[in-house]
Parts: structure tokens; C-alpha cells; sequence
């Protein structure tokens, strides 16, 4: 089985996703592999993310599930069990690092100055989720941020007011490994059942990240 980070890497885009019913996680999945994005991130914003993530583990294993929100060692040790192999969260919290470092689980902390990538890096963190990233400044601001702990290798993922429209500005940072993106799977085209605009959606996404990594290359 491939790496998450890795799989996630080649894809350059990761849809982060609020899901409320789990009738609609196998649909959800089969409308992101149509798309060919088999990845996301189940985030733990609704009661119903574990379970989403259970029946997407057990139906379509080929998609590589991952959680977001991330913001306590209760929904860590759900996510995990519920098949999750990556997990994200929008801070910085060294306990749920350490946590899942324990759990050998591929964690991606939140971050967005410089102080909190320095505490996060001292931690052992290399990739970071830098969030919310528009609000933050966008690609410039990650640029300038990332310089100083360049020779740290540090990675990130940007997440939070990207759009379809400039994944290429976040690529073109070779330090980005992929971006976050919301718009793919939005909460209300999953209620209302809109899983052909999603996976629309998903190969567009796709066909733009892979220019910008080629480009970048």
C-alpha cells in the first residue's frame, strides 16, 4: 500500500470534506475515484465523520481516507480506528503530535507564523498544514514564512480559501506538496446528492495540479 504523504504528493490536491450522513460516504467516494482523486480528508466537524470513515474503509479501499480537525486525542484514537491513514489539524497541539507519532499515523499540524512552525518544527514536525492560508496571506505569505526553515525541509499543505483557480500559484512553491481544497466536495452538493458536479469537480482539480507539478518539475 502507498504512502499516504507520498500518494498525496503526486496528486498535488486533497479534497477536505464535511460530511453529515453516512449514506452518503460510498457515493461520495465512487463520485472522487470517478474523478480520479482517490484520496480525502474526512473532517471531524460533524458526528458523523468516524462512521463516514469506517464504510469508506470498507467499501472502496482503494481510497485513501484521511481525517481533518483533528483537536483532541479522542477524535485521534476514532480516527485511527475508523480506518483512517493520514490526519490533519488546523493548530498546533504537541500532544496530539506526539500522539499520533505513537500511533505511527502521518500528521499534518496546523500552522500560520513563523513562531508556530518554530515550535512545530522542534517538535520533529516536517510537514505542516499552513491554515487558514488566504486569510494568511497566500502563496507570498507562505514563501516568506517558509524561507527561514528551508534547510529544515519543512512541507506544507495549504488549506483554507484555496481555489480551483490558483492551485498553480500554491505548486509552484516547491515546498507545497499539495493543497486543501474545499470546493471540491462542498457540504451542500454531497446533501443534495450533486455527486456528478463533485466528481466534475475532482477531475478538474486534478488536470490542474498535475500541469502545475509538471511545471514545476
Amino acid at each position: 500500500m502507498q504512502d499516504p504523504i507520498t500518494l498525496i504528493a503526486g496528486l498535488g490536491v486533497v479534497p477536505v470534506i464535511a460530511i453529515e450522513r453516512v449514506s452518503d460516504a460510498v457515493p461520495l467516494a465512487d463520485a472522487l475515484l470517478e474523478g480520479g482523486l482517490p484520496v480525502a480528508e474526512i473532517t471531524f466537524r460533524t458526528e458523523a465523520a468516524a462512521d463516514v470513515l469506517s464504510a469508506m474503509r470498507d467499501a472502496r479501499p482503494e481510497l485513501c481516507i484521511g481525517a481533518g480537525t483533528i483537536l483532541d486525542r479522542t477524535n485521534l484514537e476514532r480516527a485511527i480506528a475508523s480506518g483512517a491513514r493520514f490526519g490533519l489539524a488546523p493548530g498546533y497541539d504537541p500532544d496530539i503530535v506526539d500522539a499520533a507519532g505513537s500511533a505511527g499515523l502521518p500528521f499534518c499540524p496546523g500552522i500560520m507564523t513563523p513562531s508556530d512552525l518554530t515550535l512545530a518544527t522542534a517538535r520533529g514536525v516536517r510537514l505542516a498544514k499552513f491554515f487558514p492560508a488566504g486569510v494568511a496571506g497566500g502563496p507570498k505569505a507562505l514563501s516568506g514564512i517558509a524561507a527561514p526553515f528551508a534547510h529544515l525541509g519543512i512541507r506544507f499543505i495549504p488549506t483554507g480559501g484555496v481555489t480551483e483557480a490558483t492551485i498553480g500559484e500554491w505548486l509552484a512553491i516547491r515546498q507545497v506538496v499539495a493543497v486543501g481544497g474545499t470546493w471540491i466536495a462542498k457540504t451542500e452538493d454531497i446533501r443534495e446528492g450533486r455527486f456528478k458536479d463533485i466528481a466534475r469537480n475532482a477531475a478538474a482539480a486534478v488536470r490542474v495540479a498535475r500541469r502545475a507539478l509538471e511545471a514545476r518539475a
